[in-house]
């Protein structure tokens, strides 16, 4: 009996030990990065994933070596910290603001900003920037007008893209490429495909969508795109809203998706979404990312709704809500996948997915959504 004893007590020591260790190969399903702050635009060059910020300045990510880097007052190496849009090449880091473009010389280690003439007032406001490695071409979606500058040639070029005499048509919103022949040109008041063959100022190189034709199925009074992602068969609008009592249906958000002829499917509330206000969208295989709000006309200000997850092909809905995800905020400005990561870009800080790891988890397979249980920040 005393060996019984003996041998039990040695047992129930080694299986405390042994759970008391750390659990070995476990991966992190998520981190954050709260230095990101106000995270305003996400985009990838090579190994390097680039967040500008709304008040903590531009940092980047490295995916080999898992180390960050950042330009801000706080580091000391840049004198702004209030960036919308960043871009990046082998020579420059280019960097959108409100009052110009700030560009940083690699070689020289410097950075200088460059305003524009053209424009008027809100000329110099910067929206978007895309860099075209293939060409060596940063074009510049601003308030008003869209600029070219080409690398090689050190030279900026301003364009007018006015369109049937509708301002909002010359504020540009967002640029994405399709392929290396195509630019889609988001604008206040519809979408231009841009054949890069012909210049911007030759109108046959522009085809224009809104709602105003038979584009975006001629809903509301207008259509402001926030987000665009092209695939094979279809090219995805992601579109504000923006509603009030006197304008009950000026802009009515949702997302769009263009067959390329003449038909346009709409995703919204009324097919499973959480709101029509969509900021941002992110594609992962068969499915679609979007990150919703709802507009509040007191406020004038988007109220946040989370990220909803839909399969691109049928539109249904898969929501879920990962329980180890803790989205501190609904506030979700901009998606990126990156082909393992889901990029979460938020008011208050950057969250990075591991997506094969989220998928394992039980939680992606409750139908629930990712979103904040608490009040939105």
């Amino acid at each position: 009996m005393k060996l019984f004893f003996l041998r039990f007590a040695n047992l129930a020591a080694m299986l405390l030990l042994f759970l008391s260790l750390p659990v070995q190969g476990k991966e992190t399903l998520y981190e954050i990065y709260r230095q990101a702050g106000e995270v305003t635009s996400i985009v990838q060059y090579g190994d390097e994933i680039w967040i500008s910020s709304y008040g903590k300045g531009i940092h980047y990510y490295n995916l080999k070596t898992k180390v960050w880097n950042s330009f801000s007052t706080e580091q000391k190496n840049i004198d702004n910290d209030f960036f919308y849009c960043v871009a990046v090449s082998e020579l420059y880091i280019w960097g959108g603001t409100s009052d110009g473009l700030m560009i940083y010389d690699r070689k020289r280690k410097a950075w200088r900003k460059r305003k524009f003439a053209s424009g008027g007032e809100y000329g110099n406001w910067i929206r978007s920037l895309h860099y075209d490695k293939e060409q060596g071409i940063l074009w510049i979606g601003r308030f008003v007008n869209l600029t070219r500058f080409d690398e090689k040639k050190n030279k900026f070029d301003d364009f007018d893209l006015t369109q049937n005499k509708l301002a909002g048509s010359n504020n540009i919103k967002v640029i994405k490429p399709e392929g290396e022949k195509y630019l889609w040109i988001g604008t206040e008041s519809g979408v231009f495909l841009y054949n890069k063959a012909l210049e911007p100022s030759d109108r046959s190189a522009l085809t224009f969508y809104s709602n105003k034709g038979n584009g975006f199925r001629g809903e509301g009074e207008s259509v402001s795109i926030a987000d665009i992602l092209p695939e094979d068969k279809y090219v995805w609008f992601a579109t504000e809203e923006f509603i009030t009592p006197d304008q009950p249906d000026f802009n009515l958000g949702g997302i769009y998706r263009f067959n390329r002829r003449a038909t346009w499917d709409k995703f919204d509330k009324r097919t499973g979404l959480k709101a029509n206000g969509i900021s941002a969208i992110a594609r992962m295989g068969r499915n679609m990312f979007a990150a919703q709000y709802v507009f509040d006309s007191n406020s004038k200000q988007g109220v946040g709704r989370g990220v909803t997850m839909f399969d691109r092909i049928t539109g249904k809905p898969l929501q879920f809500d990962p329980e180890e995800i803790k989205l501190e905020t609904n506030d979700v400005s901009h998606l990126y996948f990156d082909g393992e990561h889901l990029w979460i870009g938020t008011k208050i800080g950057l969250w990075k997915v591991k997506m094969n790891n989220a998928f394992a988890n039980p939680e992606f397979r409750s139908g629930r959504q990712i979103s904040n249980n608490k009040k939105n920040n």
